[in-house]
């Protein structure tokens, strides 16, 4: 049996089956007779020495995070900046591993978690430390480079496609003598994967979404309008789905908040339907309904996506059979090996590889004109958001666990970071 503690922690905006990929690391650790700690609050827990010992769980508690949502043990946006400048703080989260005897780490996140891992074994590796670090993918922008798709997108996927196309028959039922343009907001900073899953809510070219937009595209607000009325006249109503993260040709993000930061140094997004709406109901003077899905689409485990929770489970096994078998600095990833029909295995990929690199759509996914999605991301879309995997039910709502969560005892001074 191999001698040592791993840590797991969670980073970032939470999914629909990240405590699924936390469900399949701690079940294959313990088969290996291996002791799971959790950090609380993700990086900051393990600065912090704020420690979960996973071990206080039952085996039917580990088993209901897989049909749970949100992130069991907390997650953060913090991000570590390079060795040099935040030298203290990696010498920090060392000092905790060492004293917990941690000799595999794995960090559940995306592109910020993959960097900071990377971090992480190199420091370890200065000082000699044997550790295994291993970035874990989740993320529902499914932007991280190498992996065929992210986990965490499919269900988020599935969620955006079925809600748009349960909308767009209500505005159909009332286009003629109510809302005739419906605007969705789909996260997405830099890459419109989650908007171009809403297009498999149609097929046709009267089926609504009937535009939308990618960050990929400049947004041009003439155009946009003029879109937006030839498809009123035509069908009667007009549903457009947007991405957070559309900006102008000169790279202004139109929906920027204020130019507020987040904690990982983020443009804080949020508003883009409503600008889109004003602009509808101000220029055509069309009566105008908007949404902003925002936590709703990455928390709907109640819709989640079979082929998402498969893979979701499979890489969080996956990442500690690398961990024990020494493969620091590694990320698995999903490979597609077939379209139809749809197969995928584990592979694994240099942490070097997937951080600081971004995963836009394809120009070969976007229609000719921009405003919708091709056959080509129809065949890489449809497989994601695949199968039913709905939570048990108890009176009528999901029936979700919540862990003990029960601290380990610290050795070390409180940090003062």
């Amino acid at each position: 049996m191999a001698s040592g503690t791993l840590l797991y922690a969670q980073s970032g905006g939470v999914t629909a089956v990240i405590n699924a990929t936390a469900s399949g690391v701690i079940a294959e650790a313990r088969a290996r007779k291996i002791k799971v700690l959790a950090a609380r609050n993700g990086i900051l827990g393990a600065l912090r020495e704020d420690l979960i010992d996973t071990s206080k769980e039952s085996a039917a508690a580990i088993r209901g995070l897989a049909h749970t949502p949100g992130g069991a043990f907390g997650s953060c946006r913090y991000k570590l900046k390079s060795l040099e400048a935040d030298r203290a703080r990696y010498e920090r989260l060392l000092e905790v591993l060492r004293a917990h005897d941690v000799r595999w780490f794995l960090y559940n996140g995306g592109n910020d978690s993959a960097d900071t891992a990377h971090k992480v074994s190199q420091l370890a590796a200065e000082f000699d430390y044997p550790l295994t670090c291993i970035g874990v993918p989740k993320t529902i922008d499914n932007d991280l480079a190498v992996t065929d798709c992210c986990p965490g997108f499919g269900s988020a996927a599935k969620y955006t496609a079925v809600s748009v196309r349960e909308a767009a028959l209500d505005v159909a039922a009332m286009a003629e003598t109510s809302t005739r343009v419906f605007v969705y907001e789909a996260m997405g900073r830099h890459a419109g994967w989650l908007a171009a899953a809403a297009g498999l809510a149609g097929e046709g070219p009267d089926d609504a979404p009937h535009l939308i937009l990618f960050p990929e595209r400049p947004y041009d607000e003439a155009d946009f309008l003029a879109r937006v009325r030839k498809v009123v006249d035509r069908v009667g109503y007009c549903v457009v789905v947007a991405s957070e993260g559309i900006q102008t040709a000169d790279g202004r993000f139109v929906a920027d908040a204020g130019g507020g930061k987040d904690s990982f140094g983020h443009t804080q997004l949020g508003g883009v339907a409503s600008y889109l709406a004003g602009r509808v109901k101000d220029e055509l003077g069309l009566k105008v309904h908007w949404t902003l899905p925002d936590y709703l689409q990455r928390s709907a485990r109640h819709i989640a996506s079979k082929t998402d929770l498969d893979q979701a489970v499979a890489v969080g096994k996956a990442a500690v059979r690398l961990a024990l078998a020494g493969r620091n600095a590694t990320m698995p990833v999903i490979r597609r090996t077939s379209d139809k029909p749809y197969r995928w295995k584990i592979d694994s990929a240099p942490l070097a590889q997937v951080a600081n690199h971004e995963k836009k759509m394809p120009a070969g996914f976007l229609r000719r004109d921009g405003y919708g999605i091709t056959a080509a991301a129809r065949r890489y879309l449809e497989p994601l958001i695949r199968g039913e995997a709905y939570p048990p039910y108890r009176n009528g709502i999901p029936a979700y666990v919540t862990l003990k969560n029960l601290p380990v005892k610290k050795k070390l001074p409180a940090w003062q970071g």
